[in-house]
């Protein structure tokens, strides 16, 4: 392994911060025909789930620092594998406090889906488009968490 002693570990850090922060979300989660065992590539039932279609869209592009990780989030919407879930799923949102963040079978009727959308001002919310400092999603990424909510959000 190559070694860079002049880039130091927070060099290191902020270059794999670089490389988390690119792209749109696309290629990310179920279907990525990867050929090994994991349960998320080229999964049988085209369902969104929450671990291989929603969660590496949050990982990649909202759980960074600066934004939806510990120790002080935005509204506390932490977005991190294991916080994200209980953080988001019938939990009001602060922004638009006459919706949930997450209401599962009902995407038009949950304030993350219209945030990353960029509609969240049409339904009371304020804000910018998420992800704020980043690329917007794509809309077959939006497609997908719009599908994983419609389907009753479950975390699987």
């Amino acid at each position: 392994m190559r070694s860079y002693p002049s880039l130091g570990l927070a060099g290191i850090a902020v270059l794999l911060v670089a490389a988390a922060c690119a792209g749109d979300g696309t290629g990310l989660g179920n279907g990525n025909g990867n050929g090994n065992n994991d349960p998320c590539s080229a999964a049988a039932d085209p369902t969104a789930t929450f671990s291989c279609d929603v969660q590496p869209v949050f990982t990649a592009s909202c759980a960074l620092t600066g934004c939806h990780v510990a120790p002080n989030p935005p509204h506390g919407l932490i977005l991190s594998p294991g916080a994200a879930y209980s953080n988001l799923v019938d939990v009001t949102s602060g922004e638009a406090p006459a919706l949930k963040r997450i209401r599962p079978g009902l995407p038009d009727s949950s304030y993350l889906v219209h945030k990353i959308q960029g509609t969240q001002a049409s339904v009371g919310g304020s804000g910018g488009r998420m992800p704020l400092n980043g690329t917007a999603l794509s809309q077959a990424v939006i497609d997908t968490i719009r599908s994983w909510v419609a389907a009753g959000a479950a975390n699987n």
